[in-house]
């Protein structure tokens, strides 16, 4: 079961830490955050990230009960999401104690995390846009 939003224990984080320190479920999860907020099928994952079908679902389970991704069923379709949630909870809970009574300092780790998070695709593609313009 996992935490309350905003909120994390440290089992929980060891258990996202864990589903993240393996090559596949992290390959699996920067490419769902590439895709946020639509998501994709696990079909589109497997073909991406060249993981065999058998295996994809082991590591979709775990990264779904670590609090990192989600799933939803559309139709006979299920679409897997990053759970942006869950990885700022997992940030915030590392950066909890940091830099010895200077938070503000840790703050700016957290915040660059949020801002990276905020953005959807087509936000960040109109910044890089907008930049150009500059």
């Amino acid at each position: 079961m996992r935490p309350a939003e905003g909120s994390l224990t440290e089992p929980h984080a060891i258990s996202a830490l864990a589903a993240l320190a393996q090559p596949t479920r992290l390959a699996i999860f920067r490419l769902l955050i590439k895709h946020e907020p639509v998501g994709i099928t696990a079909g589109v994952i497997a073909d991406t990230i060249g993981a065999p079908h058998n295996t994809l679902s082991s590591h979709l389970a775990i990264l779904v009960r670590a609090g990192l991704l989600r799933s939803t069923r559309e139709g006979r379709t299920i679409i897997y999401r990053s759970n942006v949630e869950g990885m700022r909870s997992l940030i915030a809970f590392l950066v909890n104690d940091c830099c010895d009574g200077h938070p503000e300092l840790c703050n700016l780790v957290a915040a660059d995390a949020t801002a990276c998070c905020a953005a959807t695709p087509k936000a960040r593609s109109a910044k890089k846009v907008v930049k150009r313009k500059s």
